[in-house]
């Protein structure tokens, strides 16, 4: 028999991200510096022979019906793209919030190719496993291989990895979903007033200041649309040795960057007493995840 096979689905995190306009189709244009967490989601496969998807976890409910998931709409779209795809049944054990900006649906599908790439011999950089990432949805391409990168375009350009430092972080949501054509749709484009992204610097205290200059352009639509935001912004600004307090994509998901480890655990574990409600994480941010993952 197979045996199962498993990958994480790191939370994606826009450490910046500008609107740079908008296409003749809707879509707008952005320029991201992304980087992912070190917490996410967990996707399992067990290799058979129909394909079928079972989602457990604390946000499982929150994530919608399962004939919608990103998961299978993979294993639908790679499926147009290798005749005779080998695939089975998906567990997806979810703890990422749903609607938080941070790729949680995206890192699932990607996961997903992952997985299929291993069970069926495809190489990561295999030109398929891209071409379905990006019909899949925006976020998917980067999310694929998940390591700190710039993307541009609507998501599908990427540039090479990035070396980030490992920074000490708390992801916060407020368990309010935001829906992102509704933060896009109240965008006010002179609220675009950031440069573009030069080069990335790779020591801690440089890339603070690096993305000290930069920012989140949906944040205003976002806090207008769901304006808790704007108290879990206020709450991780206001605790010591923050050095960063920002919101992730179009939101509601907002993080702080520490410089010390105990000090971001210590403001998460007090904003959890503080704010119940909250679904607050300690984590890391940088570093490339290591998405394979032992599985009994």
């Amino acid at each position: 028999m197979t045996t199962a096979l498993a990958e994480k689905a790191p939370a994606k995190i826009n450490l910046t991200l500008r609107i740079v306009g908008r296409r003749a189709d809707g879509y707008h244009e952005l320029e991201s510096l992304v980087a992912f967490a070190a917490v996410g989601d967990t996707l399992t496969l067990k290799p058979g022979p129909a394909s079928a998807l079972e989602v457990k976890g604390p946000y499982a409910a929150a994530s919608g019906p399962v004939e919608d998931n990103l998961v299978l709409k993979a294993v639908r779209v790679l499926s147009e793209q290798v005749p005779g795809l080998k695939a089975g049944h998906f567990h997806l054990e979810k703890h990422l919030p749903a609607g938080g900006g941070i790729g949680g649906g995206s890192s699932d599908a990607a996961a997903a190719l992952r997985l299929l790439a291993r069970l069926n011999g495809i190489a990561i950089e295999d030109p398929r496993l891209a071409a379905a990432a990006r019909a899949v949805g925006a976020d998917v391409p980067v999310c694929l291989d998940p390591r700190p990168r710039i993307m541009r375009g609507i998501g599908e350009l990427l540039s090479e990895p990035i070396d980030l430092p490992e920074m000490p972080a708390v992801l916060v949501n407020p368990g309010v979903p935001v829906v992102t054509r509704e933060v896009f749709g109240k965008l006010v484009p002179a609220q675009n007033g950031k440069a573009g992204l030069g080069d990335v610097p790779k020591a801690y205290d440089a890339v603070i200041a690096y993305l000290d200059k930069q920012g989140n352009d949906l944040t205003l639509p976002a806090i207008a649309s769901a304006p808790v935001i704007e108290d879990v912004l206020t709450a991780l600004r206001a605790w010591p040795g923050v050095r960063l307090a920002r919101m992730s994509g179009s939101g509601s998901t907002c993080f702080a960057l520490f410089a010390d480890a105990d000090e971001a655990a210590t403001a998460a574990r007090c904003l959890h007493a503080e704010r119940e409600h909250w679904w607050v994480q300690t984590t890391t941010i940088g570093k490339a995840v290591r998405a394979s993952v032992p599985c009994n």
